[in-house]
């Protein structure tokens, strides 16, 4: 795997989990909040894991299915495209 595309990973991650965060304290202080459309997108185009963690984290998003299994199934759906694609020698 490149390192820039690493790097890309890890910063989507992040801004998955702080946007998780910043969801569930919204959602405590009753403010406008980020649609579960944008916390599901940042969950697909590689922030799976932060989305994960910011779910376990903040307690947020684990009583809806969608996320629930959701967030999960596209976790393994992206482990197995990485698996596919180094064993491909893409990566």
């Amino acid at each position: 795997m490149s390192q820039s595309l690493l790097v890309l990973l890890i910063a989507l991650n992040l801004v998955s989990f702080i946007t998780y965060g910043i969801d569930k304290w919204k959602a405590r202080h009753k403010r406008w909040r980020i649609p579960e459309s944008t916390l599901l997108l940042l969950a697909i185009v590689g922030g799976s894991i932060g989305a994960w963690m910011g779910m376990r984290v903040f307690h947020h998003k684990t009583l809806h299915k969608k996320f629930r299994y959701g967030v999960p199934f596209i976790i393994l759906l992206q482990l197995a495209a990485v698996s596919y694609f180094c064993h491909q020698n893409f990566i």
